[in-house]
This record gives structure tokens, C-alpha cells and sequence, in this order.
């Protein structure tokens, strides 16, 4: 058997922001940087530290510090949520977390690397930590997702967090060297890093908001290893902009996948973002031991904590995230009220159910109430939404009571309808006689949101009871 030499290691009370190493004397750093606007670590150690003074006084070499941590130096983004904190703004955030990646540069080898670990879904916590990476003058090599988070964990309120760990591999940039990307070669090889990066991350079961995070080193890989990215007129290209063109890249490599290869111009936007938004908040199922139906019942007001899981009000994105995902597909969320919801920084993908009056017309009726968990009755009853009498299918004509859809998607949510609402003949004629289900990309999408929807929600078994009509309509 190998045997293995143990050193001793020496643990250091300091700030990150001030040096305490020698130049090139480290082969490897790994941190957990502070989580921007989730955790105030200092606030943490105040309440711990009288519990280690009753374990620890005891010990000889213990010094018990009886005032409360020092938070004049925290690295957080709190400006927004405490007035205490009101100088922690994201520049400050940004400026001090640079300063100590800088300090570490330096203490670095030049051949070593540095590893940070982050599990955050804000789209503007991403940017705060990669903009203090690059101007502390590291080069992302990598990212890897690692499955280090525990669905069942105590998080804070409105917290925002990945299911795995994303850790981005970083290498320092030699000081000597002063290069100047073309933005235009910089563009022509992003979606090809994409391409490369994608499928074989969901053939290991990342997928989702996963992926996407994922995808940053590689890209960023491109963009770091220049001093700076200039365009043709000399302007600089900042990260924001560069980071808006990745989540384009994703989400069309995404959209391939998701369609398994087939052209996906010829659908509409809404569907397009739909697809998208719903693979955004695509999970392994084998991550989760609740039912969907467990977790969808916690909530019924349609919000949600940090954002990801299918909850009874529809699905929810952060609200920038939602905006960069549209903008990448050609999409304007203003301009799809109809499906989407904005309020404040949440966007909200509105349920099947929600759109039976834009779809059905006025007399369709309200989004019916939603059972209680005690229920146990497998027929939801839609009938209210449609304004149909349950007593007789006679009165209830989809010719009459709205035009059809005008995209695939709407057509597709109302045949959804109708087969929630058990109106088999009214579907049959949507579909044959109407010639709905003649188009391809009808049973395309539908195909795709059947493997998009958590499994036990109402929209995955509607949409699964329309493809099963497929085969016996001759389709």
C-alpha cells in the first residue's frame, strides 16, 4: 500500500484583502467567495461565537474575542436590504473581492491555479464575480458543476442557488503580455465552444440553469485571454455585453437539443421562449425525493424561493435572467403579456390555466380554484375555466367560442384545455377538422414540452393526453 506524508498546516486569522504570502509561492488556491447578497457571514460568526466559547474555553491556547466580528471590511452586497450595509453596494462588492484575488495572483505560481466554488442564479452575481476575476487579472479556463448541494438544505429567504456547484478553474495572466481581441473572431468561436460544451454536459445530467453557468468558463476561456476584447471601431467590449452574447449561444444550442436537431426558426417566439424557459428550470430528477405534486402545493400565491422548482402559480425566473434568455432567442417579454407575468425582479411564465380567457375568449370564465391537498379527485375541474356546462358537451362549440390560435403554442395550450376539460369532441374537431393537427410542428412542441414538464404536473399530463389522441386521428 502507498504511503502517504503528512505536513503540518498553519490556519491564519486575516483578511483576504491583505497579503500574507510570499510572490510565486502557491500552487493552488481554492475559496468559496462570499455569495454576494445571500449570506452575511459576519452576522453568522457573531451568533456562533459564544456557542465555541462554552466548547472551547477551556483549551489553553483559546483566545475568547468577546466583541461582535468586524464587519467594516465584509465583502458582501447588502445595500439593498439592511441599512447598516448601506456602502456595500455591487461596486464595493466587486472592488474588494478584486483586491483580494489580486493578492492571491501574486502569491501565485505562475504554472498554478486557482479554483472558485459558486452556486448562485442571479445573473448579476455572476457578473459582480467575474468582472472582479478578470480585472484581478486571472484567465477562466474552465467550469465544472460538481454535485455538491443539498436539495434539502436550510437556505435564507429568497435565497437563489444551484443544484450543483459550479467551480471555475482560473490561471494567472502574465503581466509581460498585452493582447487585444477582435471581437468579431471573439463572437465566431463562442458558438462553437457552446456546441462543444452542451450536449456533453447533459449526457452527464446537467442541464438547466446548470448548464448554462456551466458554459461560463469555457466561454470566458475566449474572452479572458485578452488583455481586452475591442470592437472594429476600437470601442472596448465590457463583460456584460460579452456575457449577454453567451446566454444567446446557450440558449440556441439549447433550443437544437431540446428539438433534437430539427430547424427551430419555424416556431414562433413564444414558443421558443417557453421551451427555453422550461429547460432553464429542468432539474436530474433523481435529485429531488418529494413528488412535484408535494412541492407545487407549498406555495399559492405563484412566487417562489430563489427561484427554479414548478410551483401552483406557473414558473418563475429571475427577472434579468428571463431578459436575457428572450433577447437571445429574438424575443421581448413586453410583448408577450399574455405569457409572461412582470413584477419587480421576477418574471413568471404564466400556467396553461391562466391563459384559458386570452385563448378561449372572455366567456372562457376564471382560472378555476385550485384543489387542496386532501383532494384526491384525479379529474381537475376545468370546466369552470372554459364556462362549460358539465352536463352536456352540446354546448360547448370551439368554433364558437374564440378564433384559433394564432401561433402553435396558443393552439397548443388549447388543445391542452380541452383535453383537461374532458371535451373529447371538441378536440377532435380542433385538431382534424380545424386541421390543427396537420402541422407538424404542433405534435413537434408537443413532443418537447412533454419531456420539459416536471413529471406530476397538470400541464404534463394534459399535453401527454393530446399526443395520445395522435395515433387514433390518423396523425
Amino acid at each position: 500500500m502507498e504511503s502517504y506524508q503528512f505536513t503540518q498546516g498553519e490556519a491564519h486569522l486575516i483578511s483576504a484583502t491583505t497579503p500574507f504570502l510570499p510572490e510565486e509561492s502557491t500552487d493552488l488556491v481554492v475559496t468559496d467567495p462570499p455569495y454576494y447578497d445571500v449570506v452575511p457571514y459576519a452576522d453568522c460568526s457573531d451568533f456562533f461565537n459564544v456557542w465555541l466559547y462554552r466548547m472551547l474555553r477551556n483549551l489553553p491556547d483559546y483566545r475568547y474575542n468577546a466583541a461582535l466580528s468586524n464587519k467594516d471590511e465584509e465583502i458582501v452586497q447588502l445595500a439593498e436590504r439592511n441599512e447598516r450595509y448601506k456602502a456595500r453596494t455591487k461596486r464595493w462588492f466587486e472592488d474588494k473581492l478584486s483586491e483580494a484575488l489580486a493578492h492571491w495572483g501574486n502569491s501565485t505560481k505562475m504554472s498554478g491555479r486557482m479554483v472558485l466554488v459558486f452556486a448562485h442564479k442571479q445573473t448579476s452575481a455572476w457578473e459582480a464575480l467575474l468582472n472582479a476575476v478578470l480585472s484581478a487579472g486571472w484567465v477562466v479556463t474552465a467550469s465544472w458543476p460538481l454535485d455538491t448541494e443539498n436539495s434539502a438544505r436550510m437556505r435564507a429567504n429568497d435565497s437563489a442557488v444551484l443544484s450543483s456547484s459550479i467551480h471555475l478553474v482560473c490561471h494567472r495572466r502574465s503581466s509581460n503580455v498585452e493582447s487585444v481581441g477582435d471581437w468579431r473572431d471573439v463572437l465566431a468561436e463562442l458558438p462553437k465552444r457552446i456546441h462543444e460544451w452542451m450536449p456533453r454536459l447533459a449526457s452527464e445530467g446537467v442541464v438547466g440553469a446548470d448548464a448554462i453557468f456551466a458554459c461560463l468558463g469555457p466561454a470566458l476561456e475566449i474572452y479572458s485571454q485578452y488583455s481586452h476584447v475591442e470592437k472594429a471601431s476600437g470601442e472596448p467590449v465590457l463583460l456584460r455585453e460579452y456575457l449577454e452574447q453567451v446566454w444567446a449561444a446557450v440558449a440556441k444550442e439549447a433550443l437544437n437539443m431540446i428539438f433534437a436537431g430539427a430547424e427551430t426558426t419555424g416556431f414562433e417566439a413564444d414558443a421558443r421562449l417557453t421551451a427555453m424557459w422550461l429547460w432553464t428550470l429542468s432539474t436530474d430528477d433523481s435529485e429531488s425525493d418529494q413528488s412535484d405534486e408535494e412541492n407545487s402545493e407549498e406555495i399559492d400565491d405563484g412566487e417562489e424561493s430563489g427561484g427554479g422548482k414548478k410551483i401552483t402559480g406557473g414558473f418563475t425566473l429571475e427577472y434579468d435572467a428571463a431578459r436575457k434568455i428572450a433577447q437571445g432567442l429574438g424575443a421581448h417579454l413586453e410583448k408577450l403579456r399574455s405569457l409572461v407575468e412582470l413584477k419587480g425582479d421576477t418574471a413568471r411564465l404564466l400556467p396553461v390555466s391562466e391563459r384559458a380567457v386570452f385563448l378561449f375568449g372572455k366567456d372562457a370564465g376564471q382560472t378555476p380554484e385550485k384543489k387542496k391537498k386532501k383532494d384526491v379527485s384525479p379529474q381537475l375541474d376545468l370546466f369552470k375555466v372554459l364556462g362549460i356546462d358539465e352536463s352536456t358537451e352540446k354546448e360547448w362549440d370551439v368554433k364558437t367560442a374564440s378564433k384559433i390560435g394564432e401561433t402553435v403554442l396558443d393552439r397548443l395550450h388549447q388543445s391542452m384545455i380541452l383535453f383537461a376539460a374532458s371535451r373529447g369532441e371538441a378536440l377532435k374537431r380542433f385538431l382534424v377538422e380545424d386541421g390543427v393537427g396537420r402541422d407538424q410542428r404542433f405534435w413537434l412542441l408537443a413532443q418537447a414540452f412533454s419531456a420539459l414538464y416536471p413529471s406530476g404536473t397538470e400541464e404534463k399530463r394534459w399535453v401527454d393526453g393530446v399526443l395520445a389522441r395522435k395515433k387514433g386521428l390518423g396523425f
